[in-house]
Parts: structure tokens; sequence; C-alpha cells
């Protein structure tokens, strides 16, 4: 499967008023490639068109809300309509709400699951016609590490974003077993340092946070234009997901114990918040139209996400490892029958 160099392509990013979505549409017209970016903050998207027009990128602005079908739909149509194509479905709107499960309500859990879940069912749905179009594409669908391992306080959003990657799976072995040259990609993200925990609702009393460290959006974006150009399956954005991924594999209960003891306190900042307090759960909220958010300190950097970029290196990585150590295996061996 080949696809079209950035430069070429017409992409539509979905939540790009902030966070993620924002970075990434922003290094996408970086790179030349013709946007049209949606959110449900027009104040956002306004704000991001002017800053993407003032360095010659291109770009066009549609207000929608992911949970309502009909509004994905006209988002699709609208690209189609002005560009010509689509090529890239980037889709990058979340909501949250953090809080312990016995204190969500019923439509609390609701929206979450229609934002994060049937928002990127929504997507796939409206885009997949267009890119049969064209004949080639790319769905990249931005869930986060949680699909892999959930964390307490959100049950609502780990639901979400381990019913993304059940969803994704099947449609991309539907895919495969037509030929249809259209890559599925799940970008998972570790903790990044954006302003959803400022915009999520809470019932914690105080502003929630992500468990530290964070990653900057920037390494997410990376990720997102790597499999734009580059059919990718899947991807977890930093090390300290990849090494929770893993812990999960060969322990749960041993993550459990783990999370029990760190990942509830840690997710208590000492800000007074509450729950009337402005969030973006039902209703866009303003003051938050930006990539970054407020813990830049304690953002670190990631070293194994190259290993994406780079198959041939990553394979050789894992066979040189597994070469060590049946090397090691056999030395020990050797040494064993000798004594």
């Amino acid at each position: 499967m080949k696809l079209k160099p950035i430069e070429q392509q017409v992409v539509a990013v979905v939540g790009a008023s902030s966070g993620i979505g924002r970075e990434t549409a922003l290094r996408f017209a970086k790179r030349r490639a013709k946007l049209v970016v949606s959110a449900r903050s027009k104040v956002g998207l306004d704000s991001l068109v002017e800053e993407i027009s003032q360095f010659g990128g291109e770009a066009i602005a549609v207000v929608a809300d992911v949970s309502v079908f009909d509004q994905m739909q006209a988002l699709a149509n609208k690209a189609v309509e002005y560009y010509g194509r689509l090529d890239t479905w980037v889709h990058a709107a979340a909501t949250a709400i953090i809080a312990p499960f016995e204190q969500v309500t019923a439509d609390e859990f609701q929206r979450v699951i229609d934002v994060n879940l049937m928002g990127q069912v929504h997507g796939a749905m409206v885009a997949l016609p267009h890119l049969r179009q064209v004949g080639q594409g790319a769905l990249i669908h931005v869930s986060s590490v949680e699909a892999r391992r959930s964390l307490p306080l959100q049950s609502a959003y780990a639901a979400s974003k381990h019913g993304i990657e059940g969803f994704l799976d099947s449609l991309r072995v539907e895919l495969q077993h037509e030929g249809v040259p259209i890559s599925v990609t799940n970008i998972m993200p570790s903790v990044i340092n954006t302003p959803f925990y400022n915009k999520a609702r809470t019932k914690l009393g105080v502003q929630p946070t992500g468990v530290p460290p964070y990653y900057q959006p920037s390494l997410v974006a990376d990720a997102i234009l790597h499999a734009a150009e580059h059919p990718t399956r899947d991807m977890i954005v930093g090390d300290v997901g990849r090494a929770l991924d893993l812990m999960q594999k060969l322990s749960p209960e041993l993550t459990d114990a783990l999370l029990s003891l760190v990942a509830v306190k840690g997710q208590h900042t000492n800000t007074v918040k509450l729950e009337s307090d402005p969030n973006n759960l039902f209703e866009p909220i303003e003051g938050y139209d930006s990539s970054t958010g407020d813990f830049g300190h304690e953002t670190i950097p990631s070293f194994l996400d190259w290993l994406d970029f780079y198959p041939a290196a990553k394979w050789g990585t894992v066979a040189g490892l597994g070469a060590l150590a049946l090397l090691a295996t056999h030395v020990l061996n050797g040494s064993a029958t000798r004594q």
C-alpha cells in the first residue's frame, strides 16, 4: 500500500481547536497539505486558521460536534466540495469525566462514549466512502494508551478507548480482506501536555492531572504525520505508555497493584476545581485554544518512538535481543554442565 506525500494530500483534522489536534493541523499545514479543521469551538478554529494563514498554509474550518452524525457527514462533504477529494482523516476529538465510577452519572458516562467512541465511528463512516473514491488513503484515529490499560477515575474514558481499538481492529481486517488500499492506524498517546485536563469535568474537588511524566503533543503529531505517509497499524507514543502496555501483558495483577498505589493520588493537584466549574463535557469552553497545557515542566523525552518510524531497525533490535538471550542461555547451560 502506498500513500501520497503529505504536500499532495487533502487532510481533515477533527478535534483541531486545541491539544494534539491543533498541533497536528499546524504540522500538516507547514508541510503544505490542504486542510479542513473541525471542532466544536468556532473561536478555537478561527484562531487556528489565522495561525496557519500567517505562515502561508491553506485551511478551512467547519464547526461540528463529532457525536452528531449529520454534522460529521457535512464536514466530510465540505472537504470534498472545497478541495475535490479527501486523502487522510485524522480523528483526535475527545472529552472526559474524571471521577470515581460511583459518582459518574449515566448521562455523563454516555456523553463520553458518544464523543470518544461514537464520534470516531461517525468519522470513519463519513470518510471511508470518499477515501474509496480516491482509491487510497489513511484513517488515523487517536485513542490512548488506555486502549490497552485502563486507569482508575477514568472509567468512561477508558471504556471508550478500549472500544476504539476493538472497532479499528475489526475495520482494518475487513478492508484487508477486500483488498482496499486504505490504511487504518490507532495512535495511542501516553500522558500528553495538552489542555485536556483543564477542560475535563471532574468530581475530585481539585484540578485533575495526568499521572506524570508528560510528553509534548509534538511527539504525537510526529506519529500522525508518519502514519499519513507510511501505512502503520498502531503506535504507542511515549516510553511510559510502552512500559505500561508491557506490564499489562506480563502481569495485569501487578499492574493493578501498582496503579492502586500511584494512579489515584497521582491524578490530584492542589488547585481547587468544582464540578460546576467550566468544562467541555457537553459544551465547548473558551480560553484553552493552544497545543500545550500547563505541565511543560513535567515533560520528558521519549526514546523508543523512532522504532515505529523505522520498522527494519525495530525488528533488527528485537532479533538482536533475542539472539543475545539465546547466547546467554547457551553460555549459562554450558557453564552448568561443566560444573
